[in-house]
C-alpha cells in the first residue's frame, strides 16, 4: 500500500509509525521523520475534507482575517522562568536560559512551552533574536532542536548528565525553542478536544501569539531584529508564521521580521516526492527497473486520486530503503541498543550518536529536569515524548508553500533554503527543484562554500533576497550531523553575508 495526498507513495515502514504515535517497536522512538510520514499517510483525507488545498489560498485566507490577541491568563515573570542550573549541567555557564508556558488560549487553555538560551558572554543585548521550529508535524523543539541538534547542551549516554555543545547557535543569537502546537512535548491544552483540529492555521496562529504575549514577559526583545528558522515539515510553520507576522505588520509592531531559513524543508508536495526517488536511484538505493517504473506509472500530482498497480508496486520496492537504511542520513550508523550506559560513554559534539534520542527521553523525562525548566507543571497524563502522542490527525495543510515564500520575498524579508545532502527523505533533489519552479534569476553562479579551507557545502544567490545553500555530509538534520558546518551557515545568514568561499 502506498499513498500521499492523491493516494500514493508513504513507505511501508511509515505504515507501522501510522498506527499510533509514541513508541513503535521495542527499541524505536518515534521521530520527526517517522513524523512526517504519517502526515503524508494523512494528506488523503485532508484532500477528501477539502482542507489541504494546493496553493495555500486557505491559509492566506485564514491569516487574512485571524485577529492578533494578548491572553491574560501568562504564567508568572521572566524571573519565575529563569533557570537556575539544569540537572547534569556542567560547572557554570556564561548565559542565561530560561523555561516555562505562555498561554495562547485563554477560553481552551492551550499553553506553549519554551525554552529560551541567551546569547553566552553577556552579549544577549547586541545579538539578535531567532526562533528554532521543529518540524514533524508534531515534534518538539526542545528535545530535537535543543537537546540533539544546536542548542548549549547535549545529553550523555547515561541519560543524566549534559555536556556543552561548542557549535550552539547562543554563540550568534538568543535562541528561543518553542514546542509547537499544543499536544509536542510538554505544550498542552485544557480541553482535549483541542489536539483533534491540530494544523497548519492553528500552529502559525497560536505561534504568533505566543510571541506577542511572550515579549511582554521579555519586553527588551521588542523590536529587536527578529529570525525564524527550521527544518522539515518546519517548511510550512516557518514561512506560514512569517507571513503572519508581515500580515499583520504596523508601525507599533513589536515583531521586527528580518529573514527566515529552511533546512531539508517540506515546502511543494510534488516535487518532494519525485526529488525522493531520484535520489534514491542517484545514490544507488534503488535500480533502474524500480526508478523508470516509479517515473513511467505515477502521478505525482497533488489532485491525483489513484494511482496504477505497476506505480504501487514499484514504490513498494523502493520503500524497502526506509527498513534497511536510516534514511534521513543514508550513511549514517544505526542505533542498536536503547540502553543508558553508566558511567556514560566518552561523547563529542563532533562524533554522531546514532542512539541520542534514547538519552534525550531518558532526562525530559526526569522529574527534577522538568522542575528545573519550569515544565510539566499541570502534571500531564502521558510522557514527554520527542513527536506527540496526543494528536491524532493534522487538518489542514497546502500541498505548496512556494506562493507563500514569494510573498514573503515581495515584502522584502530574506529567506535562505539551506539541504543537507545526504538526507533522503527530503533531499537535496527536492528543494533544487522546488526552488527551480519559482524562476527566480541567478544573482550568484553555483559555488562551493568553505570552512577551515574545507567544502562545507554550495550556494547559489537568486535575486530577490533568495539563497539556497547544501551542507556536505548532513543529513536531515543539519546542526546534528555537522555542527561546525552548520554553525558557519546560520552566522552568515543573520549577518545577511554570503556563505565563505
Amino acid at each position: 500500500m502506498v499513498v500521499t495526498r492523491g493516494g500514493f507513495l508513504c513507505s511501508f515502514l511509515s505504515l507501522l509509525f501510522c498506527v499510533g504515535i509514541g513508541t513503535v517497536g521495542a527499541n524505536t522512538l518515534f521521530s520527526q521523520g517517522d513524523a512526517y510520514s504519517k502526515y503524508v499517510l494523512n494528506l488523503k483525507t485532508l484532500e477528501r475534507k477539502g482542507g489541504g488545498g494546493h496553493g495555500g489560498n486557505e491559509f492566506t485566507m485564514f491569516a487574512s482575517s485571524f485577529s492578533e490577541k494578548f491572553t491574560t491568563s501568562n504564567y508568572g515573570t521572566k524571573a519565575d522562568d529563569k533557570i537556575e542550573k539544569l540537572p547534569g549541567q556542567p560547572g557554570s555557564v556564561d548565559f542565561d536560559q530560561y523555561g516555562g508556558y505562555v498561554t495562547v488560549d485563554d477560553v481552551t487553555g492551550r499553553a506553549l512551552f519554551y525554552y529560551f538560551a541567551e546569547a553566552v558572554g553577556g552579549d544577549s543585548s547586541s545579538k539578535p533574536l531567532l526562533l528554532w521550529l521543529n518540524g514533524g508535524p508534531g515534534c518538539s523543539s526542545l528535545g530535537l532542536g535543543a537537546m540533539e541538534e544546536l542548542g548549549p547542551f547535549r545529553v550523555m549516554s547515561d541519560g543524566i548528565t549534559l555536556y556543552r555543545n561548542p557549535y550552539a547557535w547562543n554563540a550568534e543569537a538568543n535562541v528561543l525553542f518553542l514546542e509547537s502546537p499544543a499536544g509536542v512535548g510538554f505544550s498542552y491544552s485544557n480541553t482535549t478536544s483541542d489536539y483533534k483540529y491540530s494544523g497548519d492555521q492553528r500552529t502559525a496562529a497560536d505561534a504568533y501569539v505566543f510571541l506577542l504575549n511572550w515579549m511582554e514577559k521579555f519586553p527588551e526583545y521588542k523590536g529587536r531584529d527578529f529570525y525564524i528558522a527550521g527544518e522539515s515539515y518546519a517548511g510550512h510553520y516557518v514561512p506560514q508564521l512569517a507571513y503572519t507576522i508581515l500580515l499583520h505588520k504596523n508601525q507599533t509592531s513589536a515583531i521586527n521580521l528580518k529573514g527566515i531559513t529552511i533546512g531539508n524543508a517540506v515546502i511543494n508536495d510534488e516535487t518532494d516526492t519525485k526529488g525522493m526517488y531520484d535520489f534514491f536511484w542517484t545514490h544507488a538505493l534503488i535500480s533502474d527497473m524500480t526508478k523508470d517504473a516509479i517515473f513511467k506509472y505515477c502521478n505525482f500530482s497533488p489532485s491525483a486520486v489513484k494511482q496504477p498497480k505497476e506505480c504501487n508496486q514499484a514504490a513498494e520496492e523502493a520503500d524497502l530503503v526506509f527498513e534497511e537504511l536510516d534514511i534521513y542520513n543514508i550513511y549514517a550508523p544505526l542505533c542498536l541498543s536503547s540502553n543508558l550506559t553508566s558511567p556514560p560513554k566518552k561523547a563529542s559534539v563532533d562524533d554522531f550518536d546514532p542512539c541520542t534520542d534514547y538519552y534525550v527521553n531518558a532526562y525530559l523525562n526526569n522529574p527534577e529536569v522538568q522542575k528545573a525548566l519550569h515544565a510539566n507543571t499541570t502534571k500531564l497524563n502521558y510522557t514527554w515524548s520527542k513527536c506527540s502522542q496526543v494528536i491524532p490527525n493534522w487538518s489542514d495543510s497546502p500541498s505548496t508553500i512556494l506562493p507563500i515564500i514569494q510573498q514573503i520575498l515581495a515584502s522584502g524579508v530574506r529567506v535562505w533554503v539551506y539541504s543537507g545532502d545526504i538526507d533522503g527523505i527530503v533531499p537535496v533533489t527536492s528543494t533544487r527543484s522546488s526552488l527551480n519552479l519559482l524562476k527566480f534569476p541567478v544573482k550568484t553562479p553555483w559555488r562551493s562554500w568553505k570552512i577551515n579551507s574545507e567544502v562545507g557545502g554550495y550556494t547559489m544567490v537568486y535575486n530577490g533576497n533568495l539563497t539556497f545553500a547544501t551542507v556536505r555530509g548532513a543529513g536531515h538534520l543539519v546542526p546534528s550531523y555537522q555542527p561546525a558546518r552548520g554553525l558557519v551557515y546560520i552566522n552568515s545568514f543573520l549577518q545577511g553575508q554570503d556563505l565563505p568561499a
